[in-house]
């Protein structure tokens, strides 16, 4: 079995902040998550804490573009080297955020290996681009569509690696039903399956085909996203977009432990989880249980 790493990765860089005057507080997920004794439990090497920048929009408004764009620049590459050292050393990196716009550091880190697809479970796309909204300006609800090329190039072109992935590498789970983005995400032919679409298809029918989609020779292996906001809020109000009609556990637990125990599975990212919006640590204990449940054979075999 390979050797697990956990990394920190608690930036929260990319997202608007909750309240004027105040800080995403997903920064925090990380030291939440190994209050749960995450390490101890997955039996995993201690992989540090990549140190994000100071959080600061300064004099940011609407339509100045993304804000913290020079910070999120100068991060990405530190925490892809993180990653890469692990990835070639054969390790498997569980990355803990932070915002989703760390998915950026993995994204790097593995277009500088070779070719590889992305596995994204997650309750929105993440796919605004100034294509397609005039609201562009949290990194951490765009980061695909910068991880695919779209969007300033300080972001999108990074080394010269410009994109990081190509459309056709991804793989999309947990949206909502009626997700705005899905008619240009099937244009550009981006494989989204919905939440009603997976409970239709059935969740471990869907897995078994993506991991047949995945595990071709053109890929040199695959990561996975995890975005708690794919939880229905009945189980995980503690994210900045809580909506309605999410993933219930035992269907994400199938989902991820299917996606995850793939040979081919190269690391893994926990992203959006808001410690500050769970005082008695509930919806933290549910996460930090999935993720460990991903790992634990027993689990998967008593299921």
């Amino acid at each position: 079995m390979r050797n697990i790493v956990v990394i920190d990765a608690p930036s929260n860089l990319g997202l608007r902040p909750p309240a004027p005057g105040t800080v995403p507080g997903c920064y925090k997920l990380a030291g939440a998550l190994r209050e749960q004794r995450l390490l101890q439990r997955l039996g995993a090497a201690e992989g540090g804490v990549v140190v994000p920048p100071r959080y600061d929009r300064g004099d940011w408004q609407e339509g100045d573009g993304v804000f913290n764009a020079a910070a999120i620049a100068a991060y990405t590459p530190r925490l892809a080297d993180r990653i890469e050292h692990h990835v070639r050393a054969g390790d498997f990196p569980v990355v803990l955020g932070g915002d989703c716009s760390i998915q950026l550091g993995a994204s790097l880190a593995l277009r500088r290996i070779g070719r590889y697809g992305l596995a994204a479970i997650d309750g929105s796309a993440d796919f605004r681009h100034p294509g397609n909204s005039a609201r562009v300006g949290a990194a951490g609800g765009e980061e695909l569509a910068l991880g695919t090329g779209r969007g300033r190039r300080d972001l999108t072109d990074l080394e010269g690696l410009r994109p990081y992935l190509r459309d056709e590498d991804v793989r999309l789970f947990g949206m909502r039903d009626g997700d705005e983005d899905r008619a240009e995400l099937a244009a550009l032919k981006i494989p989204t399956v919905t939440v009603g679409e997976l409970r239709e298809r059935g969740v471990a029918e869907t897995a078994a085909a993506t991991l047949l989609s995945l595990e071709t020779p053109e890929f040199d292996g695959f990561w996975v996203h995890l975005d708690a906001d794919v939880l229905d809020p009945s189980v995980m109000p503690a994210v900045d977009s809580p909506d309605p009609g999410g993933l219930l556990p035992d269907e994400l637990a199938l989902l991820l432990r299917t996606l995850v125990r793939s040979e081919h599975c190269t690391g893994l990212n926990v992203t959006i989880y808001d410690p500050d919006l769970d005082p008695d640590g509930t919806a933290g204990a549910l996460l930090a249980d999935l993720v460990v449940g991903a790992f634990d054979q027993a689990a998967g075999t008593a299921a």
